[in-house]
């Protein structure tokens, strides 16, 4: 994962493309590159291959469950792009489908919702979860 055509692959899996060709189109990246990346994710259970079946001989890459989980992970980085790269929203902008209102900024929140801020935050063994000094 922690590679950069894995990234630019699954930010397009989650744009919407299913497609070897889509992908290759959409990223400029090399076939038997596209495809090994495609089948490492496949293998690690972001991806799922499936034919289609309208011709089985093409295949379609969908986000699993655990592919989908990445989603908090993936919004964060792009908003901190947008924040600290290219000081730009990108578009689309990833709105809520319920009223086409902007999402929130992506943060660290604590148990009972507030925002946590850099001092805020200590690591914990289990043994140490839930006690305070």
């Amino acid at each position: 994962m922690g590679e950069r055509w894995s990234f630019l692959i699954l930010r397009a899996a989650f744009n919407g493309l299913h497609h070897f060709e889509e992908f290759q189109a959409e990223l400029g990246i090399a076939r038997n590159i596209l495809a090994n990346r495609l089948a490492r994710l496949v293998e690690h259970g972001i991806l799922a291959r499936r034919p289609l079946p309208e011709d089985r001989r093409k295949i379609a890459y969908g986000l699993t469950e655990k592919g989908f989980a990445l989603l908090p992970t993936m919004i964060a980085l792009r908003q901190w792009g947008e924040r600290w790269e290219t000081r730009i929203p990108a578009f689309p902008i990833l709105v809520d489908a319920r009223d086409r209102q902007p999402i929130e900024q992506v943060a660290v929140r604590a148990h009972d919702g507030r925002v946590l801020g850099r001092g805020e935050l200590i690591w914990a063994l289990p043994g140490e979860i839930g006690a305070t000094d």
